[in-house]
């Protein structure tokens, strides 16, 4: 079976039609990637949300929220970019053109983020903790 026969020929069925809302957990049968991160950082991740989820004002934890997305993020991007061309030894020059690359992307998506989570309200902000929590399963 070729890899294109293997992508359309999902036995998943259809999302309805009706409303449409936002799952927050995938199908069973969907496929998924993880990153593995490190333990002070799923620790600190979920402290957080757990002390999100308890707070009378969650809106006054925004700027930690932030910098949990924007570790994860940065977490993620090395797990899924760095770590293979580290594995694949495309040498030294490569590398820090690369580690140079996210950097700026880094530095663009964590303005973004700041951004976007520090204008979110109470429930905003608990759906980001649902979502997150949901990913760490």
């Amino acid at each position: 079976m070729r890899l294109t026969d293997m992508a359309t020929s999902s036995k998943r069925t259809p999302p309805s039609r009706g409303k449409q809302s936002a799952r927050l957990s995938p199908e069973p049968s969907e496929p998924f990637l993880r990153f593995y991160h490190s333990r002070e950082l799923r620790k600190n991740t979920l402290l957080l949300l757990h002390t999100l989820e308890r707070a009378e004002d969650v809106t006054v934890h925004r700027e930690a929220l932030a910098d949990i997305v924007v570790k994860l993020t940065s977490s993620g991007l090395d797990y899924y970019f760095m770590r293979p061309l580290k594995t694949a030894r495309a040498g030294f020059i490569v590398e820090q053109s690369a580690n140079l690359g996210l950097a700026g992307v880094q530095q663009v998506m964590g303005s973004v983020i700041r951004n976007i989570i520090g204008r979110m309200d109470s429930p905003q902000l608990l759906s980001v903790c649902g979502s997150i929590r949901t990913l760490m399963l």
